[in-house]
């Protein structure tokens, strides 16, 4: 298993000098002498180096690479490797935006052109749905509501386009927030 993402390695580093971020049953893991983030043939890769070398080894073996949709970072390179092969799955993990490689993928492209090149798409493409370090929209109205009476304009800028009108009216409705969504390719200049 390979943990193919340096700032996903760091934030790891992070959680393994501090217990603060941990609930109580991880604590007591923890605490018990069990390294919740070291086991058994799991390797960090840091260096391109080392992502690139991850090919080499034989399967079958798991990689764990940060997204960006599928748009940018070593996933890019490990798609155009493991896509062709139909013994392969590329598990999609967070929300993938519409015209992005990843939402491609996630609705059943047959090929993709990644970094110049035609690749067939003959991997198995799954989801899971619910990992996301986004907040819901209950979630947003909240943190809008706690801070309106700072707040001049909310620019609601994430989501499908339909799911960020709804919010930005609900915005409006329940707190009266001036919120919009901008159009594609529109400026705002702040006055700060």
């Amino acid at each position: 298993m390979f943990l193919d993402s340096p700032l996903a390695i760091k934030v790891t580093n992070i959680y393994r000098k501090s217990n603060e971020y941990f609930n109580g049953n991880a604590r007591d893991i923890i605490k018990n002498g069990d390294d919740i983030f070291k086991f058994p043939r799991l390797k960090f890769t840091m260096t391109t180096e080392e992502s690139k070398a991850i090919k080499d080894t034989p399967n079958p073996k798991v990689i764990i690479a940060g997204s960006g949709m599928s748009n940018g970072g070593r996933i890019v390179h490990h798609e155009k490797h493991y896509l062709p092969d139909p013994k392969n799955t590329i598990l999609l993990i967070g929300y993938q935006a519409v015209g992005t490689p990843g939402r491609a993928l996630e609705e059943g492209a047959k090929e993709l052109t990644i970094l110049g090149d035609s690749v067939p798409v003959n991997a198995k493409i799954a989801r899971i749905h619910g990992y996301s370090a986004h907040k819901d929209s209950d979630a947003l109205v909240a943190f809008v509501h706690n801070t309106a009476d700072t707040l001049e304009k909310v620019f609601v800028a994430i989501g499908e386009p339909k799911s960020s009108l709804f919010l930005a009216q609900r915005l409006k409705d329940y707190i009266g927030a001036n919120a919009v969504v901008p159009k594609a390719h529109e400026t705002v200049v702040l006055d700060i």
